[in-house]
């Protein structure tokens, strides 16, 4: 209570002046009033993806939402979601920057906060270029493979010892591993790696501290006394992974000085980074690819964990369906040899499991927030200059206007269906869309798919003693990422 009356009194000395008394822009969007000074900072709760869904309902897709002093704008239907992502694209194409993601080192070359400029252009030219095409993909593979068959033998010494696991750990330990094969050919969380346990902290400790409600985000004007402490606590773990980075770049330069021009090469994304460093007129350096890194691997690595963990929950709270996919992949694959990733183009049911658990549970609920260049008009209303903007992507893919039972976990509602997640289809965007969609979808959706099937095949499953599947707690922790509130923990058997 004593923190909360000293933020309010400091917000109040700050706040009561006449700047913050802005007459109300022409045909701004309905919403909420707020409480003087909060806003309506008190009702987002602690889903405020869910708050903001039920807002939705009694203001419109398309709301004023005053948080502290910062005005935004909410997104919240299909419709609404396409004119801001596809028709006015360009106009919404910078981000609103928390004011934690500032604490990193060189934060102007993060891939997911700079504007949408010329640089930033270049950089994402590259990653659809040059790293996540199909044929870049296809070449790693074999690495990604490595990994998963490791988790697999790991959750077989667990079955012979009769131990329950925690799925939600153990995916995010392998997609560490499958970014970093992918990204340096290493594990960077293999126990023999003196980075291993470290690492994993590291990359928790970001995205815990990232997920935070901060003040600063709140109220811009105090942002520079860092209230809550979070930019100095989350900065040592940003310099520690840039000097983990900078240690495996200098061995991989020293390999690359020592070989041939081409027999050093081991054809991985950091390949591909210090062959663009080395290009003349490059914007590319050791300096801007480093953050560039950061970004691929903690979103890359959390986000495709938590799909992994939320599509076996759901699994496993709805059995029938885990027998469906073990059917398909028995019928299909057989029990002999271990899934590959070229396997899943002839599994549409679990295709459709790994497309109904991004549906239901979108590891960005909330997208990363929007900025507007321009005032510019969105289903009638004026979005102002300078807005920030979220697209609740948690409530679109619930919009009952676009799909039946929208609550409920059914993949067959993906069966024979053309709706993907590719950012063309608006009532499902769990990557978002327009020029600002995740760039490392194709990556993402083969580890998913690969760690789902690879965990069905080879194991059956059951919940711990005394929790049956009906009532399995299913409730979600929001943050910057949608986490499962309890960690999924079931026991494994090959019987």
């Amino acid at each position: 209570m004593e923190l909360y009356l000293i933020l309010f009194l400091i917000s109040l000395l700050l706040f009561l002046k006449p700047f913050l008394l802005p007459s109300r822009p022409k045909n701004l969007p309905p919403g909420p009033a707020g409480l003087p000074l909060l806003g309506s900072l008190i009702q987002l709760g602690a889903r405020p993806h869910e708050s903001l869904f039920n807002m939705a309902r009694r203001y419109g897709p398309v709301m004023t939402l005053h948080l502290g002093s910062v005005t935004n704008i909410v997104i919240s239907s299909p419709e609404a979601a396409q004119e801001t992502l596809q028709k006015h694209d360009e106009n919404f194409s910078d981000r609103a920057v928390p004011d934690v993601i500032t604490a990193q080192p060189n934060p102007e070359f993060t891939l997911a906060w700079v504007p949408g400029d010329q640089q930033w252009r270049a950089r994402r030219r590259v990653c659809s270029t040059q790293m996540f095409t199909a044929r870049r993909l296809d070449a790693l593979q074999h690495l990604r493979h490595q990994k998963v068959h490791q988790l697999i033998d790991h959750i077989k010494n667990c079955c012979a010892l009769g131990k329950e696991v925690d799925i939600g750990q153990l995916a995010f330990a392998t997609t560490l591993n499958l970014m970093s094969s992918t990204m340096f050919s290493i594990d960077i969380v293999d126990p023999e790696f003196q980075t291993a346990q470290e690492f994993k902290d590291l990359v928790w400790r970001i995205m815990e501290d990232a997920g935070k409600p901060n003040l600063s985000d709140y109220f811009p004007v105090i942002r520079r006394f860092d209230l809550l402490g979070l930019k100095r606590h989350i900065r040592p773990s940003y310099v520690r992974l840039h000097e983990i980075f900078d240690g495996i770049i200098d061995k991989r330069l020293e390999e690359r000085a020592a070989g041939s021009s081409t027999s050093s090469k081991r054809g991985d994304f950091l390949d591909v980074l210090l062959d663009q460093c080395e290009e003349e007129g490059s914007d590319f350096n050791r300096q801007s690819i480093k953050p560039m890194i950061l970004d691929l691997f903690i979103a890359g690595s959390d986000t495709s964990a938590l799909t992994t963990e939320w599509a076996m929950a759901e699994l496993l709270h709805n059995p029938s369906l885990l027998q469906k996919s073990k059917n398909e992949l028995v019928t299909v694959i057989g029990t002999e040899r271990p899934v590959q990733e070229s396997d899943t183009h002839h599994l549409p049911y679990l295709q459709a499991i790994v497309k109904e658990a991004l549906r239901l549970h979108p590891a960005a609920p909330l997208l990363l927030p929007y900025r507007s260049k321009n005032d510019v008009e969105v289903c009638g209303y004026v979005i102002p200059k300078g807005m920030q903007v979220l697209v609740n992507a948690w409530a679109i893919g619930r919009d009952p206007n676009y799909w039946e039972d929208p609550m409920s976990f059914r993949p067959e509602r993906f069966l024979g269906s053309n709706v993907d997640y590719r950012g063309r289809d608006f009532e499902y965007i769990p990557f978002g869309a327009g020029r600002r969609i995740c760039p490392g979808l194709p990556l993402a959706v083969r580890m998913v798919q690969l760690m789902v099937a690879s965990l069905v095949q080879s194991f059956n499953w059951k919940l711990p003693e005394g929790v049956a599947p009906e009532s399995l707690d299913m409730q979600e922790q929001f943050g910057v990422t949608l986490r499962k509130a309890i960690p999924l923990r079931a026991i494994p058997s090959l019987d």
